[in-house]
């Protein structure tokens, strides 16, 4: 995994490494202006908003340090490379999803509670509160976007994990607006609406955080790709030129590409040469079809045997 682009028209010129660096440098821009703002002017909502930016950090962080190993070839400790890395590094980001979500509803409930029982809460100057929630939208939805981009062109598991924590964090931006501007508006009738958006949000958070782990979880289960590519798959090892037949097709999901292996049988008269090319062709279309693939393992048998693996 480089930061080359594969295609220099595409309008995210970015790579891997470079659109997480941006992204960590738009969280400190943000996190420090947000924390300083809630605190000078009153805000715990923009408060919020910006420790939120600043747990993006800590995934910020995580990613990094997962493209860093799961780029790594095999070695004699890791024979099959180093991809899972990326895999464990999403399983952290999705859970730190969750744990936003679970703190931001816990907040949101506290303030209910207070209005609910008519306890006092800290008023709120809000003109400069919102001038900071209104800037964190438009730049978390741009990082977003990039890296998002960056993840699907890569095939990076905990790249786009990384970038829906940033999507989160400008939507909590958005409820935050939300919240200062119905108390800018209507005071503290509308005080309310700040921590139902904030509710709101938790269970977004909620769900996009379980997606990725279970993807994430899937993955470190060898779940198999969907059956339509598998039907694909074994068309096109069926289509190639020297096959008879082919059986003991299993395929799995590694940080983000596939890895699978298939039996393929051939006349049992061929030379090894000739048989070891039909691999290479059957190993060829597999993968010119589907860029996903990153290895494929062909076993080669004679056909007229009957004596299939299925395994």
């Amino acid at each position: 995994m480089t930061d080359t682009l594969d295609n220099p028209t595409d309008a995210s010129t970015l790579g891997p490494r470079a659109v997480t660096l941006l992204g960590m440098a738009v969280n400190v821009v943000l996190a420090v202006g947000k924390v300083l703002t809630g605190v000078v002017f009153g805000s715990q909502t923009i408060l919020a908003d910006g420790v939120h930016s600043a747990s993006d950090l800590i995934t910020d962080i995580a990613v990094l340090a997962g493209l860093g190993v799961s780029s790594k070839p095999a070695d004699p400790d890791h024979h099959y490379g180093h991809r899972r890395v990326a895999t464990l590094v999403a399983l952290f980001v999705g859970g730190a999803l969750v744990a936003a979500a679970v703190g931001i509803a816990a907040d949101a409930l506290d303030t209910f509670r207070k209005l609910l029982t008519l306890q006092q809460v800290e008023a709120i100057r809000p003109l400069w509160p919102l001038v900071a929630a209104c800037v964190s939208v438009p730049a978390k939805e741009i990082i977003f976007r990039l890296t998002r981009r960056v993840a699907r062109r890569v095939d990076d598991a905990s790249l786009e994990a990384n970038a829906w924590h940033h999507r989160t964090d400008a939507l909590s931006s958005i409820a935050a607006a939300t919240g200062i501007a119905a108390v800018w508006i209507g005071g503290e009738t509308w005080r309310f609406l700040d921590p139902l958006g904030a509710v709101v949000l938790s269970a977004f958070l909620v769900s996009v955080g379980v997606r990725v782990l279970w993807r994430s979880a899937s993955e470190l289960t060898d779940r198999a790709p969907r059956e339509e590519v598998i039907v694909d798959i074994e068309q096109i090892v069926a289509d190639t030129d020297g096959v008879r037949n082919h059986h003991a097709v299993r395929a799995r999901t590694l940080g983000g590409r596939l890895e699978m292996d298939v039996h393929v049988q051939v006349d049992a008269d061929l030379t090894v040469y000739d048989g070891h090319n039909i691999a290479t062709q059957v190993r060829r279309r597999i993968r010119d079809a589907h860029p996903r693939v990153q290895e494929v393992i062909v076993h080669v048998e004679p056909a007229d045997t009957g004596d299939q693996a299925d395994y």
